[in-house]
């Protein structure tokens, strides 16, 4: 079979429609089992994905409900809060997950989703705490 080549723009199209896809079976799941946290871990990080981070705000709303003293659930919702600007939210957030014992600091000065947070010196102080 041969190997047929995409452009870049029509890849995207397709990881998006793919993207989309899963959404829907996810959302279709969540609609059916509202209280299967794996499923709404898994449509929150599509939304996040897919760019729809008021919906994976919701999402993570959600999560915190079925499980407040998870770090990474509080992680998650701190990140939902640094896509849409909300710093404060989310640096109060973060304080939540690394109390609750978030220990992956290499990552959170990595991950994309906290990239507005990282000029900022309260996040910076808050990794430096953390770290000691």
């Amino acid at each position: 079979m041969e190997e047929i080549d995409l452009t870049p723009a029509l890849e995207r199209d397709v990881a998006r429609i793919g993207e989309e896809f899963l959404a829907s079976i996810y959302g279709a799941a969540a609609d059916r089992h509202p209280d299967n946290v794996a499923v709404l871990a898994e449509l929150g990080h599509v939304y996040t994905r897919l760019g729809r981070y008021q919906d994976g705000l919701a999402v993570d709303h959600k999560l915190v409900e079925f499980a407040p003293d998870d770090p990474t659930v509080r992680y998650n919702l701190a990140c939902s809060f640094a896509l849409l600007g909300r710093h404060e939210e989310a640096l109060d957030t973060l304080r939540v997950a690394i109390g609750l014992g978030y220990t992956d600091l290499e990552f959170m000065l990595e991950d994309d989703d906290l990239a507005s947070l990282r000029d900022d010196p309260r996040f910076r102080a808050l990794v430096v705490d953390a770290g000691s």
